[in-house]
């Protein structure tokens, strides 16, 4: 099975949540969370970790994540791990391939106009509000 992972990275005023903008297909144009695959045999939170730092530059040391839920696409063969946390403190983002972009955590993120994932980012958001206390204390 093949395995991904997203990142749900929240500034640390916890009002903003960090995207990128697509530069390719699945869902070219449209914002969408930080990540992607996870290599064979290699730890998951580990793999989350070291996506999130080649794609924003943020380190182990400037978030905490947690592993708010996984999505198995059978007929594809697929996992989706979703990651969640707040930063530490101010970083300095470094841009790998998709331009980042803070959105305002107010914003409707079950808008498939603008955002990718067909309504997954709003359902995604929507599970880290409902237990923030679990996942930005852990």
């Amino acid at each position: 099975m093949k395995k991904f992972n997203v990142i749900i990275v929240y500034n640390k005023e916890n009002n903003k949540i960090l995207m990128c903008r697509r530069e390719k297909e699945p869902y070219k144009g449209k914002f969408n969370l930080v990540g992607g695959k996870v290599e064979q045999g290699e730890p998951e939170l580990y793999a989350a970790y070291r996506e999130l730092q080649e794609e924003t530059g943020i380190t182990k040391n400037d978030i905490t994540l947690t592993n708010l839920m996984n999505f198995e696409y059978l007929m594809s063969d697929m996992e989706l791990e979703v990651y969640a946390g707040i930063l530490k403190h101010d970083v300095k983002l470094i841009e790998e391939l998709n331009k980042l972009y803070w959105i305002d955590k107010k914003e409707n993120f079950f808008d498939m106009e603008k955002f990718a994932g067909e309504g997954n980012i709003g359902h995604m958001l929507k599970q880290v509000e409902d237990f923030k206390d679990k996942i930005f204390n852990a």
